[in-house]
């Protein structure tokens, strides 16, 4: 029987692909392919227009980073907005967090939701029926742009690349209005592209953001099926220097929060470290970086 591979089609000139165990669902939503099936290496994976988005094996790295960096960033977060992550991988990790009283998703393509819902049950868990999570199928664009002045104190956009359905999610616009309802110590990170192959994404959208906000940075997290290298996930702060980190506050906090421990990515001194970002990476930042 002749075996049945599945290729991401991100880049033109270099790629990866998967042995397919099954299919178990491909439909074509009112904003993108959608496929899930059963690799041979990876457990199951989730693509969005033939791009790699969450795989079973390895999602705890950029969920936990996600998640557990911008929470222990800032000081005392309380009510969180997600952007995307239809998975529910992340609000699962925000609602880890004891301190979180609201925790408010929007996903845009209900059919993500419902068929990670069906065939990736094991990476949101029991998070989609938290009394503390508010799930809304919508337009993350005019939900931040209707959202009332510092409503949140954290933003965590975990979208596709800034290309098609994701595109909005990296415009002036919808940064100006992230910084409108955030609190005065509020911070918002997204996930920046894999700047050996996509310098570009990190840069402009740290540009960007820097105009709304005084402290810009990023961090960079190793995610195996995200190709070519570190992940930069970008993160802009309306209050703290973000560099200025300590491994023992953090290893405190995620003491009392319970965490410590129990991730298989994220410690304290990896969250910390993180910032340290190898040259090539950090040259793309804005010089007001901070």
């Amino acid at each position: 029987m002749a075996e049945t591979w599945i290729e991401e089609t991100l880049y033109d000139n270099w790629g990866q692909r998967f042995r397919v165990v099954k299919e178990l669902a491909r439909t074509r939503s009112p904003f993108q392919d959608i496929v899930v099936f059963e690799s041979d290496s990876h457990g199951r994976v989730l693509m969005l227009d033939g791009v790699v988005q969450i795989t079973e094996k390895d999602e705890f790295v950029y969920q936990e980073m996600l998640t557990h960096v911008p929470l222990f960033t800032h000081a005392n977060p309380k009510n969180v907005l997600i952007i995307g992550a239809g998975d529910g991988g992340v609000l699962r990790r925000v609602l880890e967090h004891p301190g979180i009283e609201k925790a408010v998703m929007v996903e845009i393509d209900g059919a993500v939701i419902e068929l990670s819902k069906q065939h990736l049950p094991s990476i949101a868990g029991d998070a989609w029926n938290n009394p503390r999570a508010e799930v809304i199928v919508g337009d993350g664009i005019d939900y931040v742009a209707r959202a009332a002045d510092a409503s949140f104190d954290v933003i965590i956009v975990d979208s596709t690349d800034p290309i098609g359905v994701g595109e909005v999610l990296f415009t002036d616009s919808f940064y100006e209005h992230c910084a409108r309802i955030l609190t005065a110590e509020g911070l918002i990170v997204n996930q920046c592209g894999v700047p050996f192959m996509q310098a570009d994404e990190l840069h402009e959208t740290s540009v960007r953001r820097a105009k709304f906000f005084p402290h810009v940075s990023a961090y960079v997290a190793a995610v195996p099926t995200y190709v070519g290298g570190f992940m930069t996930l970008g993160i802009a702060s309306k209050g703290s220097n973000l560099q200025a980190q300590d491994v023992e506050q953090v290893r405190a906090r995620a003491q009392e929060a319970g965490i410590l421990g129990k991730t298989q990515y994220w410690t304290p001194e990896i969250h910390v470290g993180s910032f340290n970002l190898p040259p090539y990476i950090a040259k793309h930042l804005p010089k007001v970086a901070g």
